[in-house]
């Protein structure tokens, strides 16, 4: 079976229509559909289906794309390895980070790899966890972060590497009636006022828990995923907030851990399984792990 074939069959299982494999690859749909039909007599079973107006992947062509995935991490491992014998890692990686992780940590992953003959391009995109299988059709490492207590993401085609704990706060302006306090139990914020996020994001997640233990759904007055923009309101007392605890820049801001409620956002690098094979991936992957090992040590609760 032909090394790009199999490629064009990835790109279909990741982006969903021959439209949109076409667009990526530069190609015209019925060049890829081509393709597809060439790969699938190679292969000697059918690998697409009628869906409708469009058409799917068969049991055996969803059996196909995992190993196509790793015929072509194979591959491009061998391109790095090759590298590896010319001198150090070379190579461009693509990274999505979320905008508030690509402040904590491109300050210094950047840096560390400007000497390395890594070219890294990166790229801020805030989606939930759940996307990240999609989001690794264009990039080769996504930043991801969810609440603690969910899951991983659990996909045979995505690997994730556990990357750092950032525990979550409340957040109140300094003439607030709780300012100067440690701690806080969810019962004495019931009749607060909140800026959150949008859901699906780990913030949201802990408010919910907060409104299981007290009984007291949330009065949310906004959601917005920008910090900077839920700092600027809170330190005018417009509200109260939830906020990861390495990411408050406003200097009066006062934060207070909850106490009785398991709050915090896990980071994890996901990639395409044996990805980190790649010598210019793990140098990357190395620059992260550095990163967040600087931002834990250095960073501490602050009243």
């Amino acid at each position: 079976m032909s090394i790009e074939r199999l490629r064009v069959l990835r790109e279909f299982a990741d982006r969903g229509t021959i439209a949109a494999v076409a667009a990526a690859l530069s190609m015209t749909p019925s060049a890829v559909s081509q393709q597809l039909k060439v790969l699938a007599r190679e292969a000697g079973v059918a690998l697409l289906e009628p869906d409708g107006r469009r058409v799917r992947l068969t049991d055996a062509g969803q059996a196909l794309v995992v190993r196509a995935d790793e015929v072509l991490a194979a591959m491009d491992r061998a391109v790095a390895e090759m590298a590896n014998y010319r001198g150090s890692p070379r190579g461009r990686v693509r990274v999505a980070v979320f905008p508030s992780a690509g402040a904590l940590l491109l300050p210094e992953v950047l840096p560390a790899l400007s000497d390395s003959g890594v070219d890294l391009i990166a790229s801020d995109v805030d989606l939930p966890p759940t996307e990240a299988a999609r989001l690794l059709a264009d990039f080769d490492v996504v930043l991801i972060h969810r609440d603690e207590r969910s899951a991983p993401v659990a996909d045979p085609r995505v690997a994730v590497q556990a990357l750092m704990r950032e525990p979550i706060d409340v957040v109140v302006a300094p003439t607030h009636r709780l300012a100067g306090r440690v701690v806080v139990a969810p019962e004495e914020l019931a009749d607060e006022t909140w800026l959150s996020v949008r859901g699906g994001y780990p913030i949201d997640d802990v408010l919910r828990s907060i409104a299981t233990l007290t009984g007291v759904q949330p009065r949310i007055a906004q959601r917005l995923n920008d910090f900077r923009v839920i700092e600027a309101l809170v330190v005018k007392d417009y509200a109260v907030a939830l906020m990861p605890r390495y990411s408050v820049a406003h200097p009066e801001l006062s934060l207070l851990r909850l106490t009785g409620v398991r709050a915090a956002r896990m980071f994890e690098l996901a990639t395409r399984p044996r990805a980190e094979r790649s010598p210019a991936i793990t140098a990357v992957l190395a620059a992260f792990h550095d990163a967040a090992a600087n931002v834990t040590a250095e960073s501490a609760p602050r009243r």
